[in-house]
């Protein structure tokens, strides 16, 4: 991934964050879209220009790289940064904008939420060209942006169907009055040892209110995740998304999800001899292996066993390669595999058979002798042999080894 320029004509040494980003852009937009923000003002007023990429805001930001590159995208669409790309649609500079250069359209404004027939007026003077929460996720573009954090496995990155609203101090008051959300905050301050903080608070009410996760399942997707030492809450939020997407509603279904997670990754690990879970990339080959060809684990670990055998590694790529093969053939069963083995064997015998034979009729048939060429590295006799000769120089080899 190419690196980013960043520019700025500002003073450096001070990071500076004007009064209407603060006033009209910060509250409508989500927590980790302004902690992008804010690292760009920071990355801007450094000593020395500085290059990054969207892995090094992510590793910094402890955030996907999807979540840096949407939230760059809705900074460019308020018009607050413009990016600057190449030729292959990878973003190479970002221009910070100043906030006060953009005029705003009317006093007032109101957003709506799907978690509710809730609707806050905004304060007068907040900006009414910025997009609610809907539009920037139904209007965030995909096509180009999002190709600098897909792997090489090409699949084609699926929207999710669940929106994610931007709860208001209004909306969090009257639903943390509910006795059940107030339990269950207390129980989530407990399992991450700290107190709760606003991401917290706009991801639990996003459980409990969209997706309508229970308290019980909501409590196990945070034991779940704290067990893999996970308190990341785009972490849990990805956890959260996969489960509603599976259609897992509660901790019965969540718990026989994760068991077979565990269970089939454990079996590919321990074929292919890694002590650790495995890499995004690798993750991505188990779900294609799993999900799209349909393979049972015993097919993928037979996979692995062959994979370490030729290529004497955890090769995911040439474990791949097999499988794709195996999926063309219409394999379901081990049994299918045995077979496909035994007229691999019987292809190879005959063909080495055909071989042979076509070897023996050549010995038979009289050797013509070669014409002479007409050039001076030929100046001398050419010699040709018999298929005795051919005999007795094979068993003066054998002897010579033998001796």
């Amino acid at each position: 991934m190419s690196t980013i320029l960043l520019n700025s004509s500002r003073e450096r040494g001070v990071t500076l964050v004007p009064n209407r980003f603060i006033d009209e852009y910060m509250p409508v937009a989500s927590g980790s879209y302004v902690k992008v923000y804010l690292y760009l003002l920071r990355c801007m007023n450094s000593s020395a220009d500085v290059g990054i990429t969207i892995s090094s805001i992510a590793d910094h930001l402890d955030e996907t790289e999807k979540d840096i590159i949407r939230a760059l995208c809705y900074w460019e669409k308020v018009s607050l940064i413009t990016l600057e790309k190449n030729e292959k649609q990878e973003i190479v500079s970002i221009t910070v904008e100043e906030p006060d250069c953009k005029s705003s359209g009317s006093d007032t404004a109101n957003m709506s939420y799907n978690s509710g027939s809730y609707e806050t007026p905004y304060e007068s003077g907040r900006n009414t060209n910025l997009p609610d929460r809907k539009e920037q996720i139904e209007e965030t573009p995909q096509s180009s942006y999002e190709e600098l954090a897909s792997s090489k496995v090409t699949e084609s990155p699926k929207p999710h169907q669940f929106e994610k609203p931007t709860y208001s101090e209004a909306q969090i008051k009257q639903l943390t009055e509910n006795d059940e959300v107030k339990w269950l905050l207390n129980i989530i301050e407990i399992y991450l040892d700290r107190l709760i903080k606003p991401m917290d608070m706009q991801l639990i009410l996003y459980l409990y209110e969209s997706l309508g996760f229970s308290n019980e399942l909501i409590m196990y997707l945070y034991e779940y995740c704290i067990s893999k030492n996970k308190k990341n809450p785009s972490y849990i939020e990805a956890v959260a998304l996969s489960w509603a997407e599976e259609g897992i509603d509660t901790v019965e279904k969540a718990e026989a999800r994760t068991a077979l997670y565990n269970s089939n990754y454990n079996a590919i690990n321990k074929a292919f001899g890694l002590n650790r879970s495995p890499g995004q990339i690798e993750k991505q080959y188990i779900e294609k292996w799993l999900n799209k060809f349909g393979f049972s684990i015993e097919i993928i670990t037979e996979a692995c066993n062959r994979t370490i055998l030729l290529t004497q590694k955890p090769d995911f790529k040439y474990a791949d390669k097999i499988l794709e093969n195996w999926n063309k053939k219409g394999v379901k069963e081990l049994a299918q595999i045995s077979k496909l083995d035994e007229e691999h064997v019987k292809d190879s015998a005959s063909k080495a058979a055909n071989a042979g034979t076509a070897g023996k009729e050549y010995h038979k048939q009289p050797q013509q002798p070669r014409p002479s060429s007409q050039n001076r590295f030929n100046a001398f006799p050419q010699r040709s042999y018999t298929e005795a000769d051919y005999s007795s120089m094979e068993q003066k080899l054998l002897q010579k080894k033998m001796n």
